[in-house]
């Protein structure tokens, strides 16, 4: 990297996570009782799980949306029954028109406007459903962030580099001065280097101590991370 000037970020499991409270609300709703601590802690360990090259080449994100969701059902030894699944089919329902995932952690507009301080642009590229843009607006994303990539709109998803040139000829980014932060190593490691791009895996419970690439634990780390002279270079 001869500059760092723009950063990619995922959102989901990034910027925003599954709103747990709704999701444990609507189980209960349903007769199965499950706090949402429960949920939140059981599913960094199921997305793991589910973050394996034969699992992403062989489904579609929608796909992969709702079987980790079961995953972390399973995880959280909830049992999976016409109960759980009628939860899901609801969730399912209200996340097609508002997005489930809409829950940001207080750290995280503080950590962009500190990279925007850093005279960093930065790009949501996001493997989502069609809603992408309307939440980033909602949860006030739109201050830091220049641009919103759907992968919906795009018809393109997350392993595939096309979706990355896409997102670099939308923001002017240049390959060489870009880094992608993202939560799957099949999707976002390998997405991004296959476009040329320098990927970071945000690793927040330290599941991929074996992973081939930068790591960090949470976007403040990322903040530390790029404000670091040497990665950023002359500017």
């Amino acid at each position: 990297m001869t500059g760092l000037r723009t950063i990619f970020l995922d959102a989901g499991g990034v910027l925003v996570f599954p709103n747990w409270d709704r999701i444990s609300a609507v189980l209960r709703e349903h007769g199965v009782n499950v706090d949402a601590s429960v949920l939140a802690a059981a599913e960094p360990y199921a997305k793991r799980q589910l973050d394996r090259t034969s699992m992403i080449s062989a489904t579609s994100d929608e796909k992969r949306g709702w079987l980790y969701f079961e995953m972390i059902l399973e995880r959280a030894h909830v049992p999976l029954n016409g109960a759980t699944a009628d939860a899901l089919a609801e969730l399912h329902r209200y996340h097609q028109e508002f997005n489930l995932w809409d829950y940001m952690p207080d750290d995280v507009l503080p950590s962009l406007r500190a990279l925007r301080s850093l005279d960093l642009q930065l790009v949501i590229v996001s493997n989502a459903n069609g809603t992408m843009a309307k939440l980033a607006e909602r949860l006030g994303l739109t201050e830091c962030v220049g641009c919103v990539l759907d992968s919906q709109i795009e018809q393109v998803e997350k392993p595939d580099p096309r979706f990355f040139d896409i997102a670099m000829q939308r923001s002017g980014a240049d390959a060489e001065t870009t880094m992608h932060v993202g939560d799957l190593y099949h999707v976002d490691v390998v997405g991004a280097r296959s476009a040329g791009i320098t990927p970071v895996l945000l690793d927040v419970a330290g599941l991929y101590p074996e992973a081939d690439c930068l790591r960090v634990r949470s976007l403040p780390e990322l903040v530390e991370l790029v404000a670091n002279p040497a990665l950023r270079g002359a500017r």
